[in-house]
């Protein structure tokens, strides 16, 4: 199984900006990642009066929109919890997911002092790194909000078993 963590933290605490940096260090070195965002609100994700919107609109279960550049699927039925969407990351190194603070997943918690008064996963048993613009001892490896690099290197310790095959290097 692919395997999976969860970036989580409190609204505005900059999850969706370490994703942004996450993603590329990791492509560098030679990883696929996906990405599964969490939405607390029903979501479009076509514009109105496009073919695909139409199809939604006429009671489709299933579109999938396929061209040379990729392809997006939107299937109605209830969020499935993330075991279940792992089947559409087989090809993927690494999934990535922004939210999801409820399921038992490796977590990533961040956090901006300026934001908000206390660090959302303080108990967790799952918290494996703390990304803050402040020092605060949680018992897990914190970093900057630009360590990008060192947290990197942890996830890839503790997640990626093996380099990948287009890097050039032997399994770990």
């Amino acid at each position: 199984m692919t395997p999976m963590i969860s970036v989580v933290g409190k609204s505005n605490s900059g999850k969706t900006t370490l994703i942004e940096k996450l993603i590329p260090e990791l492509k560098k070195r030679g990883y696929k990642i996906g990405i599964v965002k969490h939405a607390h609100r029903s979501f479009e994700m076509d514009k109105e009066g496009k073919d695909s919107w139409r199809h939604q609109k006429a009671g489709a279960d299933t579109v999938v929109v396929a061209s040379p550049g990729g392809l997006a699927m939107v299937k109605k039925e209830p969020c499935p919890d993330l075991d279940s969407m792992s089947k559409y990351f087989n090809d993927m190194d690494l999934v990535i997911t922004e939210g999801f603070k409820r399921e038992n997943r490796p977590k990533i918690e961040v956090f901006r002092s300026s934001q908000h008064k206390e660090p959302l996963c303080l108990d967790r048993d799952d918290l494996f790194a703390f990304v803050s613009d402040i020092d605060m001892d949680l018992h897990v490896p914190a970093f900057g909000l630009d360590d990008i690099e060192k947290l990197t290197d942890l996830i890839e310790t503790k997640f990626l078993y093996r380099k990948p095959e287009h890097a050039g290097s032997e399994g770990k």
